[in-house]
């Protein structure tokens, strides 16, 4: 796996502007077939998780404020019954996408790219007449500058306490749609600019509806700012550098980079990792590390002395709610999520994240067995994990890294394949879900009829 995106360019253009030149200027079939794959996978697994997300009380409550709002329109809300204006159509399914928080992310974004480029791709593609297969060429735009500026924004936005899905995920909105509305290298600037003065979204909110919320407004406001420029919307093109600009006001420490083409150049699309725990991807590892403990020395609840979770320091501000009363707390609970993998409790199933399982006496006590250590870690072993146990006398250790992706995308696609099924056929069926999961594999379908199959 690459720690540099897929890009390098010329040094004397400003960062904003180099950016908006590589967006313009890359064609549509210079997106490899294996990139063009990867991204049939995002969009699978991005149908997967939005449509029991569609079902969450907080797309309830959106959905009222779009309808008492006037904003029927022709755009199928995914997992609804609902059509939408276009941009309350993206706000919705971007924050359904991320409700379960059971979506993508990418370790150089530091955030979850699919929820926020795909809903505003899909949408603009759908109004603009494109096909699916120009989408998703269009979406793997959006998710490499996602990631390129991420990368160039710098570990302390995060740390500081901003979300990228939120922030950095706007850029990769704006950049995706401007590319499939084919916005000129001056209109993807400005562009840029209109997305840069959106893009917001505090970490302080995990835990809480606004968390998913982050992701549908990333979306609307990459969308927004796209189309605005296309219309002749005036910003400032330098808004990534310029005093007071995003860097300057939201990134401590920036480290921009020229961007340019290369041949054979490998996407960061590529270096996707999907979730197969229903959690906050920074908990994985650990899930896995207790999980492989329980299995292969048949430990039990009862016989556990003591658990020493390893973790980096840095995610400590994020998954380290120590007493969850929620099931939205229990996704950033290292401790509960610890007592949950070692109770045999699947840590795949939606509907396991509920107040009763934060609640849980068993649970809860275990939980208390459970000590979070942080520790100082490389950049490419943030999502790891270190577990110690200590039961009945013995002492046990596992390691585990969720943070390297697949290098077999058939064996990738029967997973994605398994967990679509396990999130789409309790709603829509066998058969529609075969049908639907087909056509998402093929990218054959149409934007319209893809949607439309996944509503109730």
């Amino acid at each position: 796996m690459s720690d540099t995106p897929a890009v390098v360019t010329d040094h004397a253009l400003p960062p904003t502007r180099d950016i908006a030149r590589w967006v313009a200027s890359t064609r549509a079939d210079q997106i490899d077939a294996l990139s063009l794959r990867w991204a049939r996978h995002c969009l699978l697994d991005w149908v997967a998780v939005t449509i029991p997300g569609a079902r969450e009380d907080l797309v309830d409550l959106l959905i009222a404020e779009a309808l008492e709002d006037g904003a029927t329109g022709p755009i199928p809300a995914v997992g609804r019954s609902e059509t939408l204006s276009p941009s309350w159509a993206v706000l919705v399914n971007g924050t359904a996408s991320h409700a379960l928080d059971y979506d993508d992310v990418n370790r150089l974004m530091l955030g979850h790219p699919t929820v926020a480029v795909m809903p505003a791709v899909l949408t603009a593609g759908l109004v603009a007449g494109r096909d699916l297969d120009t989408i998703l060429r269009s979406f793997v735009i959006g998710y490499e500058v996602a990631c390129l500026v991420g990368k160039m924004t710098g570990e302390e936005h995060y740390n500081t306490g901003w979300h990228n899905t939120a922030t950095v995920g706007t850029f990769g909105a704006v950049a995706g749609t401007a590319h499939l509305l084919g916005l000129d290298e001056d209109r993807t600037a400005h562009a840029f600019g209109a997305a840069a003065t959106m893009a917001a979204g505090l970490k302080a909110m995990f835990g809480t509806m606004c968390k998913p919320f982050h992701a549908g407004r990333a979306a609307q406001s990459g969308y927004l700012a796209a189309r605005l420029a296309a219309r002749g919307w005036v910003a400032r093109d330098n808004a990534l550098e310029c005093p007071q600009g995003f860097w300057d006001t939201q990134a401590p420490a920036p480290a921009p980079f020229p961007v340019a083409q290369q041949s054979n150049q490998r996407f960061q699309i590529q270096d996707n990792l999907f979730k197969f725990h229903a959690a906050c991807y920074m908990t994985h590892s650990t899930i896995e590390a207790c999980q492989a403990l329980r299995r292969t020395h048949g430990l039990q609840p009862e016989t556990i002395d003591r658990v020493r979770v390893r973790v980096a320091e840095q995610n400590l501000k994020v998954c380290n709610i120590a007493d969850p009363a929620t099931g939205l707390e229990v996704k950033f609970s290292y401790r509960h999520l610890a007592a949950m993998a070692l109770s045999g409790v699947d840590t795949a199933a939606i509907d396991i994240y509920s107040d009763e399982t934060a609640n849980r006496p068993d649970l809860m006590v275990l939980r208390q067995k459970v000590d979070v250590e942080p520790r100082k870690v490389r950049h490419d072993e943030v999502t790891g994990a270190e577990v110690v146990i200590d039961a009945a006398g013995a002492s046990y250790t596992n390691a585990f890294n969720v943070g390297v992706p697949s290098d077999d995308t058939d064996a990738q696609e029967v997973r994605l394949s398994a967990k679509f099924d396990a999130l789409v056929v309790p709603v829509l069926g066998a058969d529609r879900a075969a049908t639907l999961k087909a056509a998402a594999l093929a990218g054959t379908a149409s934007p319209n009829d893809l949607l439309k199959s996944t509503q109730t």
